[in-house]
């Protein structure tokens, strides 16, 4: 009997969702620069550009957008993420500027300096971090406090004195490169919970721009928060950006929550909020995804193995489940597995006629709590596999690897059940993939967490509350026994959802408030005010 089912580690040129590329940081010095690209969002392929339609425009601008992230595009490859699929084509056309982390650690304290690169018409600006800086800043303040307290996990967290101080010290260098290089009529998007302090370190050096931030995670309930020793800190530094955006309501809620109930200042309306004598607006903007891209997307050679093997599991009578995702606590793969488990208990008549593929490669692996779980899951997978397999099957096809994306539509049209279990996410796009990619003549099931910012949008999912094993359990057994009518009739607005709600609507919805008029606005704009503009700047489309 085989223990496990794993396919070995195989090159691939580009890695699926949300794979973590930071754990191994390119020395600083190497004779080619390359920009590490933006994390934990969906890519494009290299083949598409050029054949998806343009993004809509973005809104009229007066200057330039200045994107700030902690890691930026990488002009040399497809851009990944999000943002970068938002922003390439209009950043090529126009005279922006992009700024972050090089991806390159080396060097000592204070003589980084900033290095550039053209991208069309753009600037980009990368810093390389100190040893230092990316062991405390990164792999410490933001990966080992901040995303678990985002995540409601904060018994993982590690709030070290020397990490918060790397953090406000990263970002206060990143304010001293990036203002000298401003200009009156910027707008400024920030991104994500490495830079919340970014916009106050700008602030006290003069800056007076209209400054977006945008939360790709989750921002948890005030309690939750407060776990962090230096909560009012951060808060605090959230209003000294104009505009906050959340992914969902419920981050909404909880920020706001946290004003409320901290007494630090007030909540207006159902948008404005004022504390520590300022003012911003919070509003919710669900990020999507580029269906033209993920739809251009196409197995190659190196992914032959594994579409081959997936496609003998279904000639031989099988139903493919899929998970796709890095391994991360948040994701709550272990109670997926485990329902895997209690499925096969309960339903013998499945044993044999099911066969779940989980790609979850390693990350953070530096970090204790995941090396644990990398532990943890393989042990449950062999347990799982050795007790309920056969010398042909294997319940539970482990993938502990990165997996070429091009391959992933494919996977997911082949697989009638897509899981999502995540404990919280800020949005999880890989539940938007599964959907587009589907045959809608014949389409999949999606099971997904209530805890994933997706199951605000997604309502004809067959939702479940995370980390409850008896509703994963019950929720695979509903979805492998759907008929085709009911499969088609959930399907149908789903694919609707995931098309109106795409990525180029969350880039405008974004950017408009940041656009509009700032004598108009109820953010600290209105204490920063921006000079007009001499000149208009060209609208793409």
């Amino acid at each position: 009997m085989r223990s496990s089912a794993v396919l070995q580690n195989t090159p691939s040129t580009q890695h699926y969702t949300e794979q973590t590329k930071a754990e191994t940081p390119e020395p600083a010095g190497s004779s080619q620069p390359k920009f590490q690209q933006f994390e934990g969002l969906s890519s494009r392929p290299r083949h598409a550009i050029g054949k998806a339609p343009r993004q809509t425009s973005k809104p009229d601008m007066q200057g330039r957008l200045v994107v700030v992230s902690n890691r930026m595009i990488d002009p040399k490859k497809p851009a990944a993420g999000g943002v970068a699929v938002a922003l390439e084509e209009t950043m090529r056309d126009n005279e922006d500027l992009w700024l972050g982390w090089s991806g390159k650690v080396g060097g000592r304290l204070g003589t980084q300096e900033v290095k550039t690169e053209s991208f069309g018409k753009s600037k980009l600006a990368g810093i390389d971090l100190t040893r230092k800086q990316f062991d405390n800043y990164y792999s410490g303040f933001c990966n080992s406090a901040l995303w678990p307290v985002m995540h409601n996990s904060a018994q993982w967290a590690d709030f070290s004195p020397e990490f918060y101080r790397s953090y406000r010290q990263v970002n206060k260098m990143f304010a001293s490169k990036l203002a000298p290089m401003l200009k009156q009529d910027d707008v400024l998007w920030i991104h994500d919970y490495h830079l919340i302090p970014l916009a106050e370190e700008l602030r006290k050096l003069g800056c007076k721009q209209r400054i977006g931030f945008f939360n790709h995670t989750p921002f948890p309930t005030p309690d939750v928060f407060k776990e962090i020793p230096q909560h009012k800190e951060l808060m605090k530094a959230f209003f000294s950006y104009d505009l906050v955006g959340m992914q969902i309501p419920r981050d909404v809620q909880n920020f706001r929550d946290y004003v409320a109930n901290e007494k630090v200042g007030k909540n207006i309306d159902d948008r404005s909020t004022e504390a520590f004598g300022q003012k911003t607006n919070v509003q919710h903007f669900p990020i999507g995804i580029d269906i033209p891209s993920l739809e251009a997307l196409q197995a190659g050679e190196d992914s032959a193995e594994l579409i081959n093997h997936l496609k003998k599991e279904r000639k031989q009578g099988r139903t493919l489940m899929i998970g796709v995702e890095r391994l991360d606590y948040s994701k709550g793969i272990p109670d997926r597995l485990a329902a895997l488990g209690d499925m096969l208990e309960k339903r013998s008549d499945l044993r044999n006629k099911v066969t779940f593929v989980q790609i979850a490669a390693p990350s953070r692996q530096n970090v204790p709590a995941y090396a644990k779980l990398a532990r943890d899951t393989r042990t449950l997978v062999d347990n799982i596999n050795r007790k309920y397999g056969t010398k042909s099957w294997s319940p539970i096809m482990y993938i502990d690897h990165s997996v070429n994306r091009n391959a992933l539509p494919e996977i997911y049209r082949m697989s009638r059940v897509g899981v999502i279990t995540s404990k919280a996410d800020g949005m999880n796009l890989v539940s938007k993939e599964y959907v587009a990619a589907q045959d809608p003549k014949n389409p999949g099931v999606l099971v997904l967490s209530e805890g994933a910012g997706s199951a605000y949008q997604l309502k004809e999912a067959l939702q479940i509350p995370p980390e409850d094993r008896a509703a994963i359990t019950g929720a695979y057994e509903t979805a492998l026994g759907m008929r085709l009518g009911e499969r088609r009739k959930r399907h149908g607005p789903l694919l609707e959802n995931v098309q109106t709600e795409d990525l180029g609507k969350w880039r405008s919805d974004c950017l408009a408030p940041l656009c509009a008029d700032p004598s108009a606005s109820t953010g600290s704009a209105g204490d920063h005010p921006v000079p007009a503009p001499q000149s208009k700047r060209r609208r793409t489309s």
